[in-house]
């Protein structure tokens, strides 16, 4: 078996790197938690020119083409930077629920724009409840003039403040559909909230809001089963963010564990802090080949859905577990608001809630195995 990237994946890998080390400095990531629009304008821009937006669209959509296995290396290098920005949302939560749900107008419209960078999108999924199945569902969609009228109230809506179009989950008579709503629509509201990680997630309120029967994407009563196919795909990506916020971590405690010196020689040489960054080694080395294994089969076109939260559920735990391990080496410097450990700290304790905490997913590998 063969663990080792292709040489395209490893250019990629470096070139993203080498990338967002002189673009994505961490003074940036701080600045982009206070600003309200959350990301750099300059940056995406130069992002776009690189073919990110479109890596892993299709050709005729005017993308690469590319696999999620390739798409997980390059979000391994954007964790590894905090890259702040709507490059998760518009992607992973927007333009892959589009490739499996949209109509070939709506790809054909929406896609390339976000090949360009040209739009940006998100998906409004989970709710005040704070749950990802169906049942926590509840926002409404009723039949209107030519379409439907949506009302509800979405939680934890990332980057819907700047996004043009967001996919909006709701019930309707025949059961849960997805909408595309134009964020500008009268009965639209959107609302920051202040969150650990800084980054831009925002609670909409749908009070009415007329959306074109145009603008259902899919069947209706299928948007459940479109979501359970493209979440697998959300889980991988957002894993793959976590294991590249991992690595850096770790190589930050071991730069200091070598350079902090303590009762005359570097704190590295003791055998309590050697049996942590062991430790740490450990839990990363299990999120890479967990979050790859799970990239390759959703590149494959395999079966994913339980191999996807085995990862998530791992990554959930393994990440926080690696930035305390962290904490615990670095100490009282580890704890000051200009280190860049805490700024990792606060991502691994989001992304450990995103789409579903380590017991959710526990819950999922139980119903996928066969007891």
């Amino acid at each position: 078996m063969d663990f080792n990237l292709g040489e395209s994946q490893k250019m990629l890998s470096k070139a993203a790197q080498d990338f967002l080390t002189s673009q994505c400095p961490k003074s940036l990531v701080r600045e982009m938690e206070e600003d309200e629009k959350g990301y750099s304008p300059e940056l995406w821009s130069k992002m776009s020119e690189m073919g990110w937006m479109g890596l892993v669209i299709p050709e005729e959509y005017g993308g690469i083409g590319q696999s999620c296995l390739d798409l997980a290396v390059l979000l391994e290098e954007m964790g590894r930077a905090c890259l702040p920005g709507p490059f998760f949302s518009t992607v992973v939560l927007g333009a892959f629920t589009i490739l499996e749900a949209g109509s070939e107008q709506h790809k054909k419209e929406l896609l390339p724009q976000v090949a360009e960078g040209k739009l940006f999108l998100t998906l409004a999924l989970a709710e005040p409840t704070a749950q990802y199945t169906a049942d926590s569902i509840k926002t409404e969609a009723n039949p209107g003039h030519d379409g439907w009228l949506v009302s509800g109230t979405k939680l934890f809506v990332t980057d819907a403040h700047i996004a043009k179009y967001i996919i909006c989950t709701a019930r309707a008579d025949e059961g849960i559909s997805l909408f595309l709503v134009d964020s500008q629509s009268p009965g639209v509201s959107c609302t920051l909230l202040k969150t650990l990680a800084g980054d831009k997630q925002c609670e909409v309120v749908f009070d009415k809001v007329k959306v074109s029967s145009q603008d259902l994407l899919g069947e209706i009563g299928r948007g459940w089963s479109y979501i359970k196919n493209v979440m697998p795909k959300i889980l991988v990506a957002k894993c793959a963010e976590m294991l590249g916020g991992a690595e850096q971590v770790l190589e930050m405690t071991l730069s200091y564990a070598k350079e902090r010196v303590q009762f005359g020689r570097p704190i590295g040489s003791f055998q309590a802090i050697q049996h942590h960054c062991a430790n740490m080694a450990i839990s990363l080395e299990g999120l890479r080949y967990i979050t790859y294994q799970a990239a390759w089969r959703l590149s494959e076109g395999l079966p994913c859905i339980k191999e996807a939260s085995v990862a998530k559920a791992y990554a959930s735990d393994a990440y926080q577990q690696i930035v305390w391990l962290a904490h615990a080496i670095h100490a009282s410097i580890g704890f000051t608001m200009d280190h860049d450990l805490p700024l990792y700290y606060r991502r691994a304790k989001a992304a450990e809630l995103a789409f579903g905490d380590a017991y959710f997913h526990q819950e999922v590998v139980a119903q996928e195995t066969d007891l």
